[in-house]
């Protein structure tokens, strides 16, 4: 049997040793000969290496081990890359959070002028691993999870159209899991779902079980009372803090918005800007909470790891979100016809809507990659909402590409998050100034 070489793009990001743990968890699923980790800062890297080194050797001692800033070492002889990179780290993230909040905008990383900041960061990055993959391993895939998806998705189909990339988000696998413990199923994988959006931006129109009995009743009545809120929070995983809890909570809310579909928890950002506002303080945002909680948790794990030689006793956790990435590498290796929920270019996918949009839809996934399924035409509500919102993911990816500070300043201003064109252009000017190491230089 086929055992598969892999390189983990952002190799010193927090999430690499809940990844690699996933991967050893699941070697009965995807064999594995080798484990590359790729990143441009060697040191910060080299904290989860050392320690990763450690786990392999002691879980898998037949897997061989790479941890290298060298494209060349990284990308040859692989199968997968497996992409998360941060560019601008936790430090950036934090502006993007605290620009906005300044204006009266809300601070998000992903969503709004934050996730405009962070997009025009991220494009570069993305494009040059494609880059490498393609000079070094051109039959390779990428699966690409790096931030903002929908952005980088855009910017990839536009850039990038023939590329092996397969942009995906866990944020609805993550909902999906709890809709399915809300009445009582064992996992999400015992539903087969509708769905049709953008990343961060969708909604389920359609659930069933494996028989094909219809639950949306059941989950739509515990929706419309507790939101995705479980009533008994389980486990403490890493979506399970305070500012999570609101966020499941408030899907009550964006369901009373249309209670024909489910919605995405990102849509309280567009939906409910000043409610988000309310929880934030804006000296001490998401990233300040991530930078003193996991980001010390895990380097400082890794280092215990190291120091003592074995990663017994470890607390360090298994991201069960990204076995997600083994089930899309499956399907493309063993051509298993999963169907999964991808952010794929529409082509007809929704049938109202702009052929050429990043659309994020259930696929059938093999050795092709993936055949988006049809979801038909969609109500004016979420169309004349996705219409806005895709065309700000185009104007910051053309912006990006032709240098337009023009481009990007109507990009903001159309932002169902920023309130008028002034506000727009105050705030490109201060993300501007922040990000000047970054961006392309606008003109």
């Amino acid at each position: 049997m086929k055992k598969f070489s892999i390189v983990i793009a952002g190799g010193g990001s927090t999430f690499t040793p809940g990844i690699v743990l996933m991967l050893l968890d699941n070697l009965d699923r995807l064999p594995i000969r080798q484990i590359k980790f790729y990143d441009n800062l060697a040191e910060r890297q080299d904290h989860i290496a050392d320690a990763c080194r450690i786990i392999i050797n002691e879980k898998a001692p037949e897997i061989n081990f790479v941890s290298t800033t060298n494209p060349k070492e990284a990308f040859t002889d692989v199968d997968f890359v497996m992409a998360h990179i941060r560019v601008g780290l936790y430090a950036m993230r934090e502006k993007d959070e605290k620009i906005p909040m300044k204006h009266g905008v809300v601070g998000q990383e992903t969503c709004g002028p934050g996730g405009i900041a962070y997009g025009m960061r991220s494009i570069g990055g993305v494009l040059e691993l494609i880059d490498y993959m393609e000079r070094y391993s051109p039959d390779a895939w990428m699966l690409n999870y790096s931030n903002p998806a929908a952005i980088v998705a855009e910017a990839t189909r536009k850039l990038r159209p023939h590329s092996k990339i397969i942009n995906i988000c866990d944020m609805p696998v993550g909902i999906e899991e709890r809709m399915a413990q809300s009445i009582g199923l064992k996992s999400r994988k015992e539903m087969v779902v509708r769905y049709y959006g953008l990343n961060h931006f969708g909604w389920w129109t359609d659930i069933r079980d494996l028989e094909g009995n219809d639950l949306m009743p059941q989950i739509k009545k515990h929706v419309s009372q507790h939101g995705y809120s479980l009533l008994e929070e389980v486990e403490a995983s890493q979506h399970v803090d305070a500012s999570w809890m609101d966020t499941f909570a408030k899907a009550k809310d964006l369901y009373a918005v249309d209670p024909e579909t489910l919605p995405n928890t990102y849509l309280k950002y567009y939906l409910y800007p000043q409610d988000a506002m309310e929880h934030e303080d804006p000296d001490y945002t998401r990233a300040n909470q991530v930078m003193d909680g996991r980001e010390k948790h895990v380097f400082g794990e890794c280092d215990k790891i190291v120091e003592r030689g074995t990663s017994e006793g470890m607390t360090l956790e298994i991201d069960e979100h990204a076995s997600y990435i083994v089930d899309l590498a499956r399907a493309i290796a063993y051509n298993t016809h999963e169907r999964m929920l991808l952010i794929v270019e529409n082509k007809g996918a929704v049938a109202n809507f702009d052929e050429t949009a990043m659309v994020e839809v259930p696929c059938i996934v093999g050795v092709n990659g993936p055949e988006p399924l049809v979801q038909g035409e969609i109500p004016r509500f979420q169309k004349g909402m996705m219409e806005q919102q895709v065309a700000v993911e185009k104007l910051v990816v053309e912006a990006w590409a032709e240098n337009s500070y023009q481009k990007l300043w109507q990009a903001l201003t159309l932002s169902k998050t920023v309130p008028n064109a002034r506000v727009a252009k105050e705030l490109l000017d201060d993300l501007l100034e922040a990000n000047q190491e970054f961006w392309p230089e606008l003109h």
